[in-house]
């Protein structure tokens, strides 16, 4: 009788708006090796998927080939796991839908799975991180400047009818609050993100003539105003506890609605918890529906940044049936 060949390693792919990095990873979630390319030069998708593919093979071919390597796991803003496709990404070069696992499927000969960045996350944060042996949680991600979750309930994602569930950037937390890039107003993507962090300094600075390092740089952002917190600027401080009253009563009615066993925070906007995750977690038990309080957990991601997307592109791919053109 043969012995069964079992593939032990996946290709993991995180698309960002600057770069596209691709990733050999183990069973155990082990990074192998990494190659990078950048999106500049790639403003045709077909020179992109070309790269793409040379990057893919090269590491394959390096670590075992098709005998070693079951399938890909792709990360990519406004992509939607039930077409397999980026739809209408407002910040790729890319317009339209573009399906990508399809023509990968064809090009390499294996199974592509292509989800969006939040999703793949909490993929990540299910299998190797904070969501470890949860079944009931919401992963909330601050990535490219925008606001995103995605929900887990009984253990597998719940994507919505469309593939599009778990907008909660674009849930309103003021009316007639600020405008928001989706045409709408008050949407809390622009209390909470980063750019939003940096409009509640500028606001903050302007209703007062308090002292703040602040007010000495030329081009003030959220890296630069928890640099002031980690230096002892107040109002910087400031900015950040109004930020986490703001997230703890969003989160808050996401707890309400689905009950979950933690929310979990993870992305650029980790850094300054010191100064904000105390507030959020008071507004949450402030506004959570009473039977609840106490019992849902507000928690920070314990991955690190810089993989946590590829991990959970590499989980993303084994999720998906094995393929293979060369058995």
């Amino acid at each position: 009788m043969d012995e069964i060949k079992i593939k032990t390693k996946v290709i993991a792919v995180e698309i960002s708006f600057d770069f596209t990095t691709c990733a050999v990873v183990d069973l155990r979630g082990n990074i192998l090796e990494k190659s990078k390319f950048p999106i500049t030069g790639n403003e045709s998708i077909s020179n992109f998927i070309t790269e793409l593919c040379e990057h893919i093979l090269k590491l394959a071919e390096a670590h075992g080939g098709y005998e070693s390597i079951r399938s890909v796991g792709i990360s990519a803003p406004s992509s939607n796991f039930k077409t397999g496709s980026i739809e209408n990404a407002a910040n790729l070069p890319w317009k339209g839908v573009i399906p990508l696992a399809a023509i990968l499927r064809d090009r390499l000969g294996m199974a592509v799975a292509v989800a969006n960045d939040c999703h793949v996350v909490a993929l990540g944060e299910q299998a190797f991180g904070t969501a470890h042996g949860m079944t009931d949680f919401v992963v909330i991600t601050f990535k490219h400047g925008g606001v995103g979750s995605c929900i887990f309930t009984n253990g597998f994602p719940h994507l919505g009818n469309n593939g599009f569930a778990g907008e909660v950037g674009h849930t309103c937390v003021e009316q007639g609050g600020r405008p928001c890039g989706c045409g709408r107003q008050g949407c809390l993507e622009r209390y909470v993100s980063v750019k939003g962090v940096v409009e509640t300094a500028k606001e903050l600075m302007a209703t007062t003539d308090k002292p703040s390092m602040m007010r000495s740089i030329q081009n003030l952002n959220a890296h630069a105003i928890t640099l002031c917190c980690e230096q002892g600027d107040e109002m910087a401080r400031e900015v950040y506890r109004r930020m986490g009253r703001v997230l703890g009563a969003a989160v808050a009615n996401y707890a309400s609605i689905l009950n979950p066993e933690a929310i979990i925070l993870t992305g650029d906007i980790v850094r300054p918890k010191e100064w904000f995750l105390d507030e959020a977690r008071a507004a949450m038990e402030e506004h959570v529906f009473h039977n609840l309080k106490g019992k849902v957990r507000l928690l920070v991601s314990i991955l690190d940044e810089s993989e946590s997307e590829l991990l959970g592109a590499s989980a993303l791919a084994w999720s998906v049936k094995e393929y293979s053109l060369f058995k």
